[in-house]
This record gives structure tokens, C-alpha cells and sequence, in this order.
């Protein structure tokens, strides 16, 4: 009877440790499953062997404008995904023109996933680097080229200029303002017809003055271009230069240190550029015409990496889409007056109240309906 039992009782822990044995092969796949934050654990190891990297124009990756923010975008999509720097994620730096092609071969070689051609200027080498290798997902940025593993990705440029001319118009007080462009081109034509129309909108009698660089990264012409304009009366500067505009912040603030008591205002591009246009216990930078490009760039690599990339499509982000936006971080120059004009077009822009010209033609019928 005493044998009986023992052996029931060791029946009973037997079972016991078989139990117990499963519940805790179960507990394990379902981490192995799951991962330590409760995503996919299959979905997180992919994620690590995730790859992206970008092809800067001539600018360069700190121009404190276009390629610096999609420089970012990368950096926070790395950061937030666990990504190294050099292999997860990665940049190439073009000096001149002649380098977007290979750039673009190298990065292809060293098995990116997934690469950006930073401004419209790469669009050529871009296009004939994802033709060779259609296995390789790209994304062009201010432009469009054709196939089904490119993502164009565009902004309302348009929209944004229209609203900083509209600030531009407020804030000056001489009735003169200046536009400096970079390389003329349709994209920068945008922008410049869209600021042209928004400083109109708030008065057509404004003088805008109007040059080109033909160039993205000659700071020094910049510079010169911008002291004719202030020696001829401009009190504000809207650039849509890349790093050449860094320039024209240098002359403003030139100014500023000799004649402490001038008003003299710059208005960035792409980015908040509030730092540029710091001098001493003051600022010369009105706003800027914030370009999400950043977050336009963060967008379109975690659809990549999810597997949903938008190959074939063009994508647009303006102010509907938070894609475009004005800073108001220089509170002391882009005052509550100024912002409420600023607030109160963006809305007739949404409302469908205003169509904002893009081209020259446009901005011909639109000044003409003033």
C-alpha cells in the first residue's frame, strides 16, 4: 500500500514537471515572438538589418538648409529604429555635379535598402542608377522621376513663400524687399513666385527685387548680392539659396554691427534658421519657410522598411499636409500683427479661398486679379 502511494505521489510531481516544462517553452517562444517591447521579434531583427543613406547635393550635409534637414530626418529615423551610423545609416557628400553618379553607384554597392537623392539636381544620375538596379528602392526629393522603385517626393513651396511674404510685407518699412534664389530652375521659381504674390497680398505697391546666384553654394556671392539689395533700400531678404544664403545672413549681420539701430531682416529657407541670424542680444531672422523635409524623409523610410515603399508615386507635402510651415521662433520680430496676417491667409489657402501662383504665368493672372 506505502509502495502505492509513493508511487502515485511520484506520478503526480512527474506530471507536475511536464507542465510546468511546457508552460515555460510556450513563455519563451512567446518572447522570441513578441520582442522585449511586445513588437514582432522576427519584425525587430529585420528592422537592425534595415539600411539607408542619401546622396547631398553640392550644399553640403551642414548647409544649415535642405541637406542638413534631410540629414536629420535620417538621423532621428536611425535613432528611433537602432541604427548605426555608417551602416544602418549613412551619407554621401557631393562636391560638384560630377559626383552624384558615383555616389549613388557606391552606396548601391555597399547594399543600402533604401537611398535619397537630395535635391532636384540628382534627378538624371538618380533616374539611370535605379534603372540598373530595380531591386534597390530611391527617392528623389524636389523632383519627379519615373519608375516603380523611385518615390518622388515634392513640396508646396508656393504655399510656404506666399505666407513669409506676406510676414515680409508686414515687418518692412522702407516698401522694398528682396528674393535671392540659388540656381534658377522651375522649383525655385516657386519660390519665388510665391513670395512675390504673398507680399502683393498685402500691399502691391511693394517693391520686390529679384536675383539669382546661379549657384547653391557660393555664400560669397550671396553676400554681395544681398549688400546691393540692403544698399538699395531692401529692409527684408527672403532666400532660396542653400548654403549661398548663408551669405546673405553674414551681410545682414554686418550690418547690424556697424548700424546696431537699422532694421535689416533675412528670412530663411527649408529649415528654421532662427541661429543663423543670431548677432549679440539680437536676431536678424524674421522666420523661415520651414520645408519638412525631415519628417518627409522619415515618412518614406519606414515605409520602406515596413514593406509598404510608395515605388512609382508622387508624393506632396504642403500645408494641408504639415509639410510646410513658418517659424515664429524670433518672437520679438515676428510679432502677434504679423503673425495673425500670417494665420489669417494660411487659412484662405486652405479654404481654397486663394490659389497661390507657381509660375510665372500664374503669378501674371494672379497679380492681375489684385
Amino acid at each position: 500500500m506505502k509502495k502505492n502511494r509513493l508511487l502515485l505521489l511520484f506520478g503526480l510531481l512527474l506530471s507536475a514537471i511536464l507542465v510546468l516544462s511546457a508552460c515555460g517553452n510556450s513563455d519563451d517562444a512567446d518572447s522570441a515572438d513578441e520582442g522585449t517591447d511586445g513588437s514582432d521579434g522576427n519584425a525587430s531583427e529585420e528592422t537592425n538589418d534595415f539600411s539607408v543613406a542619401m546622396v547631398t547635393d553640392i550644399g553640403g550635409v551642414d548647409d544649415k538648409s535642405f541637406n542638413q534637414s534631410s540629414w536629420e530626418g535620417l538621423q532621428a529615423f536611425g535613432a528611433e529604429n537602432g541604427l548605426e551610423e555608417g551602416t544602418g545609416y549613412d551619407y554621401a557628400q557631393s562636391d560638384q555635379d560630377a559626383d552624384f553618379l558615383p555616389n549613388l553607384n557606391r552606396l548601391v554597392q555597399q547594399d543600402f535598402n533604401m537611398i535619397f537623392g537630395v535635391g532636384f539636381k540628382l534627378a538624371e544620375a538618380l533616374k539611370e542608377v535605379a534603372d540598373q538596379n530595380p531591386d534597390t528602392n530611391f527617392a528623389i526629393i524636389d523632383s519627379v522621376v519615373e519608375g516603380d522603385n523611385v518615390a518622388s517626393i515634392t513640396f508646396a513651396e508656393h504655399q510656404g513663400s506666399f505666407l513669409v511674404g506676406v510676414a515680409a510685407a508686414m515687418k518692412s518699412e522702407t516698401g522694398k524687399v528682396g528674393f535671392v534664389g540659388g540656381e534658377e530652375s522651375e522649383l525655385i521659381k516657386k519660390f519665388e513666385t510665391g513670395f512675390v504674390a504673398g507680399v502683393a497680398a498685402v500691399d502691391p505697391n511693394i517693391e520686390v527685387e529679384v536675383d539669382y546666384a546661379e549657384s547653391f553654394g557660393a555664400p560669397d556671392k550671396g553676400k554681395a548680392i544681398a549688400a546691393n539689395m540692403y544698399n538699395n533700400g531692401v529692409d527684408v531678404i527672403y532666400h532660396a539659396s542653400g548654403a549661398t544664403g548663408n551669405g546673405v545672413f553674414a551681410q545682414a549681420k554686418d550690418i547690424k554691427n556697424g548700424e546696431p539701430d537699422r532694421d535689416v531682416w533675412v528670412i530663411g529657407v527649408d529649415r528654421d534658421q532662427y541661429d543663423e541670424g543670431a548677432i549679440n542680444d539680437t536676431n536678424v531672422t524674421l522666420t523661415s519657410m520651414v520645408k519638412r523635409v525631415d519628417t518627409a524623409v522619415q515618412q518614406v523610410t519606414a515605409q520602406a522598411m515596413n514593406g509598404e515603399f510608395p515605388g512609382g508615386e508622387i508624393l506632396t507635402f504642403g500645408i494641408e499636409e504639415e509639410g510646410i510651415s513658418v517659424a515664429d521662433t524670433n518672437e520679438e520680430a515676428y510679432t502677434e500683427e504679423v503673425d495673425k496676417a500670417v494665420q489669417d491667409w494660411k487659412q484662405k489657402i486652405l479654404d481654397g479661398d486663394v490659389t497661390v501662383p507657381s509660375t510665372d504665368e500664374e503669378l501674371e493672372t494672379y497679380m492681375d486679379s489684385l
